[in-house]
Order: structure tokens, then sequence, then C-alpha cells
């Protein structure tokens, strides 16, 4: 990334590892079954169906109680290389985070809850989970001030009620030295890059600040840099083009912006109504976003030459 960074010395450290809570966590069920088991059992239809905006594109939508329920809202979307698998990430609004792995193909998925283990239990995981990033086994889930809280999709486990859960790992919490903390509200992995990099961005409205910044996967110094579209929900890049989703209220039609820093061109009404996270699938050469409210949620699929 290019341009004037607005947070200076900001630094993601990675906290100490759960490792010993996660052992026992996973004992206390009986062991690890992993993603595969979860893959395995996808229990929910999966509807392909067509979403209100201007862009050409594949949509999809969930079973009938997913679709209207008030209490949970999809926020972050990744994608597995090729597009087999899609992850979204939900969050409610009474605490708790929940991630849907889908098979596009099979038109099925299944919930995951995202747990904290301690060393007697689990607590729930109580994050906005506005951004979601898949590499490997890992997933990297966004914190806002928190920064973003990382999980190894080995470790899922089923719980007494047949409920698959998945333990937290460790953190990539932001150190800031000086200006406005960033805050994490989205995250999408640049593969592009070796080792791969996350982008990660700000939702804002005109009187916060909006910034962008890439991180090391692992950690480290942050490049922080100003992109001031407002009401951002997501970000890829892809070489040295960024895309962003933002959204227009709950009834008006979603945006991409696309270009290099500082000269974004927007296409209008290229989305439905509440776009949130957004993330790129190489392999495919396509972007993926879903949409929030409830009776309009959907999972969407365009080709990335749809915006340059």
């Amino acid at each position: 990334m290019t341009g004037d960074a607005t947070v200076r010395d900001v630094h993601l450290a990675r906290t100490a590892e759960l490792t010993t809570e996660v052992d026992a966590f996973a004992e206390r069920h009986g062991g690890r079954v992993g993603l595969a088991a979860v893959l395995g059992e996808l229990d929910r239809r999966l509807w392909r169906t067509w979403a209100p905006c201007l862009t050409r594109h594949r949509a999809w939508t969930w079973d009938r109680a997913d679709r209207r329920d008030p209490e949970w809202w999809p926020q972050g979307v990744s994608v597995e290389p090729g597009g087999r698998h899609v992850a979204v990430s939900w969050y409610a609004k009474k605490g708790g985070v929940r991630i849907s792995f889908l098979s596009p193909t099979k038109r099925r998925y299944r919930h995951v809850t995202l747990v904290v283990p301690t060393a007697s239990g689990h607590e729930p995981l109580r994050v906005h989970a506005g951004g979601l990033g898949w590499h490997g086994s890992r997933l990297y889930v966004a914190a806002t001030r928190a920064g973003l809280w990382v999980c190894d999709t080995g470790d899922v486990v089923r719980g007494d009620d047949g409920e698959h859960l998945l333990p937290v790992r460790f953190r990539l919490a932001p150190v800031a030295d000086d200006g406005e903390p960033l805050r994490f509200s989205f995250v999408s992995v640049d593969d592009a890059t070796q080792p791969p990099n996350l982008v990660v961005g700000e939702y804002g409205n005109r009187r916060q600040t909006r910034r962008l910044a890439e991180v090391p996967i692992d950690g480290g110094d942050a490049t922080v840099i100003r992109h001031d579209v407002v009401r951002a929900q997501g970000v890829a890049r892809v070489g040295g083009r960024l895309y962003l989703t933002s959204s227009h209220g709950p009834w008006a039609l979603g945006s991409v912006w696309s270009g290099e820093t500082g000269g974004f061109r927007e296409r209008r009404r290229a989305l439905p109504m509440g776009p949130e996270d957004l993330a790129y699938d190489a392999g495919t050469d396509r972007l993926w976003t879903v949409t929030e409210h409830p009776r309009r949620r959907w999972v969407v699929s365009m080709r990335r030459s749809s915006f340059g």
C-alpha cells in the first residue's frame, strides 16, 4: 500500500497461545473432530437464488429460520481457494459469534460456535466479527478495538448436544503509540504476497477515521493509510488494486469501490442492500460478499472483472 500514514507506530503483538486451555477443552469433549467433521455433516439447506443488484452474479440464501433471525447477523466472509467452501461469520446482539461453513455446490451449510476456552470450561466469544480471513487452517476474526482473534479449524469439537464448537487460540492485539487507535472492522487475506498479509480496515461515518492497514499474517508492524470511503464494510486487494464494499442503509443497494489509494471509483447499486465483508478467490477470480438484514440476506459471488 501507498499513501500518508495516519496512525504511527502501529504494531500487532501476538498474545500468549491458549494451548493448555484448548487441549483441556478438547479432552472434555472427547477429542478434536476438526473441520472435516463439519463439512461431512452439513445439516442446513442453502438455497440458490437471485439478489437485487445491477451486477451479474451468483447468489445463495439461508434456510428460512436463518434468513429471518433477528438475533444473529451475518458479517464476515472468506473463501477456500477455488471456491469449494465459504465461511461466514455471524454475531449475536446478546453476545456470541458463530461461523457458517458453506458448500455452494452441495447447497448445504452448518454453524460452528466460537468460544474462549478457560481452565474449567468455555465462554462465548463476544466480538462484532465484522470481518473474516481464512488462510490454511486458521481463521482470523475481526474484533474492532481488540484486533484479531485467531483460531485453528483443526480444533473443532462436538458438544454434548451435537453442536460443533471451535475455541480461539490467541489474539493479534494492536499497540498504537501515537494517534487514534485503529479499529479492526473487517479483514481479508492477501495470498499474493509471500508470506501472505492481512488487509484490515475501518468502518466509519463522515466524522470518523476511515483507514486501511496491511498487517503481517503473524503480527508485526502495520502500514496504515486513509481510504475515506464512508460506511466501508469490506476490502480485498488484488495486485495493486483495492476493492471495497460500502452500505447505504437497510433498503438502498450497496456500492463497490475500486482503484488505487486516492483514486477509487464507485459503482453504485452494484450490491444488494446491507453488504458486509468482502473476499477474493484467486482460483476463480471472483469477489464474494454477504448481506446482513433479516429477510434480505444473501451470499453473493461476482466476477472481479466487472469492477476493473
